[in-house]
């Protein structure tokens, strides 16, 4: 196959990881456990799970959902970047010092 071949191909599969990301979730909850949040590979909530303890006290609710939202995007953009970087080095052609770039 011929290196424009091979980099539509490995567009393609990009194409398909970022899709599938779509499907794998991610749940992230409070130290707790009153706040837990799902979101997908791609950092799209899907679901904000809160007990109704919390919903009393705005200020440490607040400060719940940034901490568990920050630390669910983390780990979403973790794997994001580990699954597209597989499928785009698996794609490239052999250049010398181009594995450098995927480390």
């Amino acid at each position: 196959m011929g290196m424009m071949g091979k980099l539509k191909d490995t567009q393609e599969k990009i194409k398909a990881t970022k899709y599938r990301l779509n499907s794998v979730l991610i749940d992230e909850k409070s130290s707790d456990g009153k706040l837990k949040v799902t979101l997908t590979a791609n950092s799209l909530i899907k679901n904000i799970n809160i007990e109704q303890s919390l919903l009393k006290d705005k200020e440490q609710l607040e400060d719940c959902l940034v901490l568990v939202i920050n630390k669910a995007i983390e780990r979403a953009t973790s794997i994001n970047e580990i699954e597209l970087s597989a499928v785009a080095k698996e794609g490239m052609p052999n250049i010398p010092g181009m594995d450098a770039l995927f480390k």
